[in-house]
C-alpha cells in the first residue's frame, strides 16, 4: 500500500550520520526537512550541482537557505554531466550525480573535520518507480530492469536509501504546502523532450483514471521481478564457478557450451555486469552465444563489441577488456 510521509519516515532507519542527496527540488527538500527533524545534528545535505542547465545556480542558492535554516550542513559538489557518444543525457548526470554524492559522503578534500557518511538517502517516489518500470518496459528490458528502483543498495562501502520509495508524489508536494516549506521547480520537469516527462504528463493520468492502485499494483510487479532476478544471479554465480578457469576466474568455452542457452546467457550476462559494470545488448548477447556455438576448433576467433569495451577468446577462455583502459593486451 502506498504510504504516507510519516509512515515512510517511521520505517527509515539508516546508520548515522546521515547524508541527504538534496538537489533543492520538491521531493529532496521534503526529505531533508523530515530528516533533519527526526535525527537533529546527525544530518548533512549533499548537492550535486551539474551545471547543465541556467537554473543550476538558483538550485543551489535554494539549498543553502534552507540548510542555514535547518542548521544542517552542507556539501555541495560541481560535476561534468556531458554525455558520451550513445549515451543518454540523463544516464550521464546520473552516473555523474551518484559518483559525486559518493565523494561528498567520504568527506570533504582538505577538511579534516568532514566526518564519513555510512548511509545516502534519496528521495525517489512512488512515481518515480512507476516511471522506471514504465521506461524499462519501453526499452523492452528484461527481469533486471523490470525491477526498478531498489529501496536500499550499497555502493563504495555507503548504504543508500530510497525511503518515500513508497510514497505518492502528491503526498509529497500536499505535505510540502501544508508546512509551507519553499522549494525550488525544474524547469526540464515540462519539457517533452524527455520521455519522463512525457509519461508524467500523459500516461500517469490515464493510469490514475483507469486503475486508481496502479502505483501499488506496479511496486508488487517490480518486487516480483527483482525476486526473480535475485534467483537468476544465484544461479549464474553456481554456474560461472563451475565454468571458470581457476587460475584467473575466467570462463572457459568449454564450460559455457555445456550449459544450456538460457543459462549460459545469464551466466555471461552476470559475469560482464558483476566484473565490469557491462550489460550487453539483446542482439550484443545473442551474437556472443552464436559465436560460442560455432567455436569448435582452435583458430576461431571471437572479438565482440559490449559496453564500453570487447569480449574475445583468449585460448580456452573469453575475457572482456576496454582498450582505452588497456590499450596494450596479452
Amino acid at each position: 500500500m502506498t504510504q504516507s510521509l510519516e509512515q515512510a519516515m517511521r520505517a527509515f532507519h539508516p546508520l548515522l550520520p546521515l547524508g541527504v542527496a538534496l538537489s533543492g527540488g520538491a521531493d529532496s527538500s521534503a526529505l531533508l526537512v523530515l530528516c533533519a527533524r527526526q535525527w537533529p545534528g546527525q544530518v548533512v545535505a549533499l548537492h550535486i550541482n551539474h551545471g547543465l542547465q541556467a537554473a543550476a545556480s538558483e538550485f543551489q542558492a535554494h539549498c543553502l537557505q534552507l540548510c542555514a535554516s535547518l542548521q544542517v550542513p552542507l556539501r555541495v559538489k560541481a560535476v561534468h554531466a556531458a554525455h558520451a557518444s550513445g549515451q543518454s543525457p540523463e544516464d550521464a548526470a546520473r552516473i555523474a550525480r551518484y559518483q559525486g554524492l559518493l565523494e561528498l559522503a567520504q568527506g570533504i578534500q582538505g577538511d579534516p573535520g568532514a566526518v564519513a557518511l555510512p548511509s545516502i538517502a534519496v528521495a525517489q517516489h512512488a512515481d518515480d518507480q512507476v516511471e522506471t518500470l514504465l521506461l524499462a518496459l519501453s526499452r523492452g528490458a528484461g527481469l533486471a530492469g523490470l525491477s526498478a528502483m531498489g529501496a536500499e543498495w550499497m555502493r563504495g562501502g555507503v548504504n543508500f536509501h530510497r525511503p518515500f520509495l513508497e510514497v505518492a508524489g502528491s503526498g509529497i508536494r500536499d505535505w510540502l504546502a501544508r508546512e509551507q516549506i519553499a522549494f525550488v521547480e525544474d524547469p526540464t520537469n515540462t519539457d517533452a523532450r524527455f520521455t519522463r516527462n512525457r509519461i508524467r504528463s500523459l500516461i500517469t493520468p490515464a493510469l490514475q483514471s483507469a486503475f486508481p492502485q496502479f502505483r501499488d499494483t506496479f511496486a508488487r510487479s517490480a518486487a516480483h521481478a527483482a525476486q526473480a532476478q535475485s534467483l537468476l544471479d544465484e544461479i549464474a554465480q553456481e554456474d560461472l564457478a563451475y565454468v571458470q578457469r581457476e587460475r584467473d576466474g575466467l570462463p572457459t568455452l568449454v564450460g559455457l557450451q555445456g550449459l544450456s542457452r538460457p543459462r549460459q546467457a545469464n551466466a555471461l550476462r552476470f559475469w560482464l555486469k558483476s566484473g565490469f559494470a557491462v550489460i550487453p545488448s539483446t542482439v550484443q548477447l545473442r551474437e556472443l552465444q552464436d559465436q560460442l556455438a560455432a567455436c569448435t576448433t582452435r583458430g576461431h576467433r571471437i572479438h565482440i563489441k559490449v559496453g564500453s569495451g570487447f569480449v574475445e577468446r583468449r585460448g580456452a577462455v573469453l575475457a572482456w577488456y576496454n582498450p582505452v583502459v588497456l590499450p596494450h593486451r596479452n
